[in-house]
C-alpha cells in the first residue's frame, strides 16, 4: 500500500515553501521541504527547492548535494543543472559550468536567469562574443534585472565598449540606486575615461 501523502497536500506544501522563499524566509521554507523529503526522499521538486534555498543562504555544499541528488533522480532537472553550473561559475571552473548551464538552457530555453549565468560563463570561458549575445538575450527577457544589466555592462567594459557599459551601469542604478557593484563599476568607467583622456592628451 502506498503510504505517501496525497499529491494535493504535497503540491500545497511546495507552493507554501515557494512563497516563503520569495519573501526571503529560507529557513522556514527549508523546514517544509525537508519534511517532504523525509516522507518521500525521491521528491525531485522538493530537492530542487532545497538546493535553491540553500544557494540563497550561501550554503553551497548543501545546495550542491541537493542539486546532484535531483539530477540523479531526474536527468531532466534543469534546476539541478543550473545550480551546479552556477556553483562551478563561482569557482571559475568555466568548462564545468558551461556543461551544466548549456544542459539547463537546453532543458529550459529562454529562461532569463539561466541565460545570464550561461552568458557570464561563456564570456569568461573565452567565448566573448557568444557570451555578450547570450547576456543580451537575458536582458531582453528581463530588462529590469540589475544582476543581468551589471553582468552585461562588465562584459562590455572588458571589451572596451565604454559607452555601452556606462549606459548599462546607469540603468542598473536607476533600478537599484543602492547597488554597490554598479557604483563600483561606474567609478571604474570614470577612471578608465580619465586614463584614456590623459593618454590622448600626451599623444597630441
Amino acid at each position: 500500500m502506498d503510504s505517501r501523502p496525497p499529491a494535493l497536500n504535497v503540491v500545497e506544501r511546495l507552493e507554501t515553501a515557494e512563497q516563503l522563499k520569495l519573501t526571503g524566509e529560507y529557513a522556514q521554507a527549508l523546514a517544509i521541504l525537508e519534511q517532504l523529503l523525509v516522507e518521500d526522499p525521491e521528491n525531485v521538486s522538493a530537492l530542487e527547492e532545497v538546493a535553491d534555498n540553500e544557494l540563497r543562504l550561501e550554503h553551497f555544499q548543501r545546495a550542491e548535494a541537493a542539486a546532484q541528488q535531483a539530477i540523479v533522480l531526474d536527468a531532466q532537472s534543469y534546476t539541478g543543472h543550473y545550480i551546479l553550473g552556477f556553483l562551478r561559475s563561482q569557482e571559475e571552473q568555466w568548462g564545468k559550468a558551461l556543461t551544466h548551464l548549456q544542459e539547463a538552457n537546453k532543458l529550459k530555453p529562454n529562461n532569463a536567469e539561466i541565460l545570464r549565468c550561461l552568458g557570464w560563463a561563456l564570456f569568461h570561458g573565452g567565448k566573448r562574443a557568444q557570451g555578450i549575445v547570450t547576456l543580451e538575450r537575458s536582458v531582453n527577457l528581463d530588462h529590469t534585472n540589475p544582476l543581468a544589466l551589471c553582468d552585461l555592462g562588465i562584459a562590455y567594459l572588458q571589451v572596451r565598449n565604454i559607452v555601452k557599459a556606462k549606459s548599462l551601469f546607469q540603468r542598473t542604478l536607476d533600478l537599484d540606486p543602492e547597488n554597490e557593484r554598479a557604483r563600483e563599476c561606474v567609478q571604474a568607467v570614470q577612471r578608465l575615461e580619465e586614463s584614456m583622456h590623459k593618454t590622448r592628451a600626451q599623444s597630441m
